[in-house]
């Protein structure tokens, strides 16, 4: 009997020590996150040839202001925006698409800039057709852009990196057609 009472209290010691060890193990870790550090997204160089290359400066530009977009920082898409208002002024753009990069270029606001990029992406669109030698561009789609309105933009890239949701929705969207 005294054997058994033994074992009985050496089992239970060895419990209450296991058990006591398994308590320290099971209190959460703490770990601290850089909430500061923001993604950065690059778009991809439009692997196409151009038979004007002012067409090309122009569209490498467009490419510039759709990043800024891209990475949801307007103080960059004024700016971007402004060089391409140059290289637009020199060229036949029309009115509706003037109009359009230069809003973009004198705001801070980016869902105004953004709103004015639709234009600016279909007028993109009506200035590359035949000015391709080679190679293909992609016209995407994004279907919830303003209110499930949808909108389109053109990209250098099969990718999709949504000019008009950022990194809130930044896979949004599908590819529409090809542009060669």
């Amino acid at each position: 009997m005294k054997n058994v009472i033994l074992i009985f209290f050496a089992i239970m010691s060895f419990a209450v020590i296991s058990c006591k060890n398994n308590t320290q193990e099971n209190e959460p870790e703490v770990v601290t996150v850089d909430s500061t550090e923001t993604k950065v997204y690059e778009i991809a160089e439009a692997e196409v040839e151009f038979t004007d290359p002012t067409m090309e400066a122009i569209f490498d530009q467009y490419l510039q202001v759709e990043a800024a977009l891209i990475n949801t920082d307007a103080a960059k898409t004024a700016t971007e925006s402004s060089k391409l208002e140059a290289l637009l002024k020199d060229t036949n753009a029309d009115e509706a698409t003037q109009t359009a990069v230069a809003a973009m270029a004198t705001s801070e606001d980016i869902s105004v800039q953004r709103q004015n990029f639709e234009t600016l992406s279909s007028s993109i669109e009506k200035m590359l057709q035949g000015s391709l030698k080679s190679g293909t561009l992609y016209k995407q789609y994004c279907p919830m852009a303003f209110n499930n309105k949808g909108a389109y933009w053109i990209s250098s890239s099969k990718d999709i990196l949504n000019p008009y949701f950022g990194d809130k929705m930044l896979k949004c969207g599908r590819v529409d057609s090809e542009v060669k």
